[in-house]
């Protein structure tokens, strides 16, 4: 990808600030939608760099990089511990969860860190010398962009995604952010800039010394100028650097993993074609990566011996992209527009085009409100799939079924939804969007209680799930339970990172008639807790904490 490094921002060809990260970008069609991630991150970001870099002699040495990838160099790496790296990162997350074009959609979540997962399993050291826990997700954006936070926290755009035309293809994209998480390049990146800033200082000081001269004319100035000119000369090296090395290791994953390392080329090249006049109009000695026309002849000299790897794609990435292209814009002209291309897409008449296009149709219909029609065309869909039945079109089932209301035509349609929710629990015991189905499942046929019972276990088990609690909540809700009501939405906003909604949350539990001594005292507890976080949040933003009444 085109990734680049500015400083603590990224910023998109439609000047949207992204959070700190190695961000692939290229322009691309604009959407009506208000399809952009909240500047305010860039606030939570730059504090925490300053913190990082500030706190970075009291970090622990890196080891020795991991044989066999490549590295840069560790000598910059101890500014930034692994430790720190990845709280840095997951404070970052927390913003991005909170933001309304962060696709909090489990069968999109599911199916990117299933198939991530399955690229770092390939080559095992691609965790790095760090050890990360990588997590994929998708934003809501019409440009073909991808980019790694620190930590291992990795995402794609939608568009991204659309536009691969095959698996291969995207897991090229994926690979190439990896191979950045792997070799930590934001960590190196803090360091290079920590050495730079002595740069320019020097330089600084050179020119208050030549200006005592008598003789000294334009030399002050151009010392200085010389010195900041260096120091960027240095971090635009270091990027391009990156760049290249995250190409090599994610070429290496690539292979391992056996797909296609000719969609690396493929891919590269049509977004060459895309951003032409944009990417490559800048001299390539100061660009942030290098020029995708290096790049690609780089690549492709390396796979050029290499035997051809013919791989079919799953079902699930063509169902995946179907998804997205709804979720990408859910205004009337968005869907409209998504069943046009649904409708062309039919007209390929092959088995996964069709079963693709069924089931974004069905996709539509639900979000419509048409049930009946939803449920006919999802049937189609795994009619022309051939397929056994998989997680993505189950869970959409479970959906339709849940949504169609009584007096439809179709009666005990909670029971129908609970049936069919508890059989995708046992046939899919590791996916997270039917576990929270099935609660709902047993909401709607009002088994409030064991959805309480079943729901608990769950958020007791995955405590990092905002999704858990919001279904706990409307469970709480259910039995008329409204102090356990609030506690548990103020979980799940605690968790999406919106402090003060958890606290006004907390402040609604208190109040609540039904509250007893032990819930007083869960929230006396959980309140303090949160707001020693936002206190910490707002002195990072630089402003004062409102006084508590």
């Amino acid at each position: 990808m085109c990734d680049s490094w500015h400083g603590a921002q990224c910023r998109t060809a439609r000047g949207t600030i992204i959070g700190s990260g190695y961000h692939s970008i290229v322009k691309t069609k604009h959407y009506s939608s208000k399809m952009r991630l909240r500047p305010r991150i860039l606030t939570r970001l730059v504090a925490l760099a300053v913190i990082a870099t500030t706190c970075a002699g009291a970090l622990v040495p890196l080891p020795a990089a991991a044989q066999g990838l490549p590295t840069l160099g560790d000598s910059a790496s101890d500014t930034l511990s692994p430790l720190m790296e990845r709280k840095l990162g997951e404070e970052i997350m927390r913003d991005i969860r909170h933001d309304p074009d962060y696709l909090d959609d489990a069968p999109v979540l599911e199916y990117l860190n299933a198939f991530g997962s399955s690229l770092v399993a390939a080559q095992p050291q691609a965790r790095g010398e760090a050890g990360y826990d990588f997590f994929f997700f998708a934003v809501r954006d019409p440009t073909l962009n991808a980019f790694a936070l620190p930590g291992g926290f990795i995402a794609v755009h939608s568009a991204l995604v659309l536009a691969a035309q095959n698996e291969s293809e995207l897991a090229s994209v994926m690979a190439h952010e990896i191979g950045h998480v792997a070799q930590r390049h934001i960590a190196r990146m803090l360091g290079q800039q920590k050495q730079d800033a002595l740069i320019p200082l020097a330089a600084i000081l050179l020119g208050v010394l030549a200006s005592r001269g008598s003789h000294a004319g334009d030399a002050p100035a151009a010392l200085v100028m010389g010195g900041q000119g260096l120091a960027l000369q240095r971090q635009l090296k270091f990027s391009r650097d990156a760049e290249r090395e995250a190409d090599r290791v994610g070429l290496q994953i690539l292979q391992a993993a056996h797909f296609d390392s000719s969609g690396m080329v493929a891919f590269f090249g049509r977004m060459q074609k895309a951003s032409r006049g944009y990417t490559d109009a800048a001299p390539a000695y100061l660009r942030s990566h290098p020029l995708t026309t290096e790049r690609i002849a780089d690549i492709d000299a390396r796979i050029r011996d290499q035997p051809h790897v013919s791989r079919p794609d799953n079902l699930a990435f063509h169902l995946i992209q179907a998804r997205l292209r709804v979720l990408q814009d859910g205004s009337a002209q968005g869907l409209r527009e998504a069943g046009e291309w649904f409708d062309k897409q039919l007209q390929q008449k092959t088995r996964v085009q069709t079963a693709a296009a069924k089931y974004g149709l069905a996709l539509i219909a639900l979000k419509q409100g048409a049930t009946a029609n939803a449920q006919a065309l999802l049937a189609e869909a795994r009619m022309a799939s051939l397929a056994p039945p998989d997680v993505i079109m189950t869970s959409l089932a479970i959906d339709i079924a849940l949504a169609t209301k009584p007096g439809t035509g179709m009666p005990q349609q909670a029971q129908t939804a609970l049936r069919q929710a508890d059989a995708a629990r046992a046939q899919f015991p590791l996916s997270r969007g039917i576990a929270r189905q099935y609660g709902q499942a047993l909401i709607a046929a009002a088994r409030y209680q064991e959805a309480v019972d079943y729901l608990r276990d769950q958020a007791q088990l995955y405590r990092a799930e905002p999704q858990v609690q919001q279904v706990l909540a409307e469970a709480y809700a259910a039995q008329g339970k409204q102090a356990l009501q609030h506690i548990a939405l103020a979980e799940s906003y605690a968790l999406n990172g919106s402090l003060p909604s958890a606290l006004e949350q907390l402040t609604i539990a208190r109040r609540a008639s039904d509250a007893t001594f032990y819930d007083q005292a869960i929230i006396d507890a959980r309140e303090r807790e949160l707001q020693t976080r936002w206190r910490e949040v707002l002195k990072e933003q630089g402003k004062k904490p409102a006084p508590q009444p």
